[in-house]
């Protein structure tokens, strides 16, 4: 196929000229609508809109009960996802973890059912081969009523990752590829490690994760001209000291800060990794560093932004980290909003009615904006120190704790038709033998 649009082809190396990748980028959409599983608008992923998501694919669970970790187990999904489902913050979800209490090659058929059945908000999943993410969107189309149905509001995005530097493996493409010709939209993510699977330098592994990126979506528009994808790039700082990456460094924000330029230059939607910690516990470093990167990235106008969650450089989901996330995504999502200058917002015939010491609180206009225009927090404490004493002097983390706690106790969804449900579990079920005895 890279052959016949004019590529270089050199055994497995491939160099694709500038004038086929200005081709793909003119074919490639300017952003694209994201529906949630109801089929009403979600996200409008295009400019500078941002959307925050969930962590996944990790293989350990910080259970949201206990605080224990433990191995991912597909009920741990189920909660990521109704605990995201509940956060107003949060917009988007992804399965919270890989699980490892099911066959591994038929991990995304499991995953996928518990987050759609757990959740009502768009989701974006990992397949985890071409066929496992055939049957997810199988599954989808149940839900949504037909696959033209699902392709016409769409709420599941696809997220393939190539392997940095430089590499597309088969599998990463035949997925891509079942993407594409469904039309369905995907956000491929390779990760760079500076230092290591890149360039230490920023700007070169800026670089090169643009060339990577930009791969992605010469194959998807070469394989369907005109299918909606991005142009995605992950940067975990490789610390030099652990031999770890870093999921929260500052490194990573400012590079995916660059990155989302790129992506705007091109009008294409971008991909960002926001709301993680290296911590272990939701302390301090985790409130800071979660803090940094949402409205970091939330400045630079990245679109979807996902990993809000995640702990202990990225081996750990954890619902509590994601609570903590969702309040600074509200400050964030305050902030960005900015302040409207109008007539009315002005006030100056308010200013010169009240005069020289006097006061706004009984004022019409102080009751008509203040809700809209002062953020009010759900965790954070504003309390006096008497009041807080008084009701426990619980810290953060008790107070997180207690959300949890009461989410999920209290939160519903909606369930699914029974038909449905029963629709999703044979093809997970035949899809499971048919994938695991793909392997044998």
């Amino acid at each position: 196929m890279l052959k016949k649009a004019g590529a270089i082809v050199q055994a497995d190396r491939v160099k694709v000229p500038e004038h086929i990748v200005g081709e793909c980028l003119r074919t490639a959409p300017k952003g694209w609508t994201v529906f949630d599983r109801d089929g009403k608008r979600a996200m409008e992923v295009e400019g500078r809109k941002s959307y925050y998501g969930t962590s996944t694919a990790s293989p350990n669970t910080k259970d949201a009960l206990t605080g224990e970790i433990h191995p991912t187990r597909v009920a741990d999904i189920a909660i990521g996802a109704r605990v995201a489902d509940a956060l107003e913050n949060i917009d988007w979800v992804m399965p919270m973890g890989s699980s490892q209490d099911v066959p591994a090659l038929a991990a995304d058929v499991h995953e996928f059912e518990a987050v759609i059945t757990h959740t009502t908000k768009p989701i974006v999943f990992i397949g985890y081969s071409p066929r496992g993410t055939e049957l997810v969107f199988e599954m989808a189309a149940e839900v949504a009523g037909g696959i033209e149905k699902l392709r016409q509001r769409p709420f599941l995005i696809f997220y393939p990752e190539p392997i940095s530097p430089l590499v597309l493996p088969a599998d990463v493409i035949d997925r891509l590829f079942v993407c594409a010709d469904l039309s369905m939209p995907q956000i491929q993510g390779p990760t760079i490690q500076p230092g290591a699977t890149g360039p230490v330098t920023l700007a070169g592994a800026v670089a090169q994760g643009t060339a990577e990126a930009l791969m992605c979506l010469v194959l998807a528009q070469l394989r369907k001209p005109g299918c909606p994808c991005s142009l995605g790039c992950n940067f975990g700082i490789f610390d030099m000291s652990t031999g770890l990456l870093s999921m929260a460094a500052p490194e990573m924000s400012l590079a995916l800060g660059a990155q989302a330029e790129v992506a705007q230059s091109f009008g294409l939607p971008s991909w960002g990794l926001a709301g993680a910690t290296d911590a272990k516990l939701v302390d301090a470093q985790a409130g800071s560093e979660a803090a940094f990167s949402i409205l970091a990235q939330g400045l630079s106008g990245l679109n979807l932004i996902h990993d809000v969650g995640y702990m202990d450089n990225g081996m750990v989901c954890s619902a509590a980290q994601l609570v903590l996330g969702d309040e600074n995504i509200g400050m964030t999502k305050r902030f960005i909003q900015g302040i409207e200058v109008t007539s009315e917002t002005l006030a100056r015939e308010l200013i010169e009615k009240v005069g020289p010491g006097g006061h706004f609180l009984e004022e019409a206009h102080t009751y008509k904006h203040f809700r809209n225009e002062l953020w009010k927090p759900n965790l954070m404490m504003r309390k006096g120190f008497d009041e807080w004493h008084h009701q426990g002097a619980k810290d953060m983390a008790t107070r997180i704790q207690e959300k949890l706690k009461n989410i999920i106790e209290h939160h519903k969804i909606p369930p699914l038709p029974d038909k449905i449900l029963a629709a999703l579990g044979r093809i997970k079920q035949s899809g499971e033998k048919e994938l695991t005895r793909q392997k044998t």
